[in-house]
């Protein structure tokens, strides 16, 4: 097992940091290869952030409200793949 990156997303070319609005995830739960865990927006658009693999959701490092700026971890999945 390993431990993978749930980052913030760019939502648009020239977005920096966007505010977390919605984990559709607890710590805790399992989640699937691309299902939605976070819900995000910037100033203009709001995107979804997927599960990048399967396995389950450790850490949550932002809050609902946070401001994240883009490339930044916002949780962790313990794998199940190898």
């Amino acid at each position: 097992m390993s431990r993978i990156n749930v980052i913030m997303p760019k939502l648009g070319m020239t977005m920096k940091k966007g505010t977390i609005v919605e984990w559709k995830k607890k710590r805790g739960e399992r989640v699937e290869k691309e299902e939605v865990v976070a819900i995000v927006e910037s100033e203009k658009l709001t995107g979804e952030v997927k599960a990048p693999t399967s396995g389950i959701l450790v850490e949550i490092l932002h809050d609902v409200g946070d401001e994240v700026p883009v490339g930044e971890v916002i949780g962790v999945i313990e794998s199940e793949e190898s």
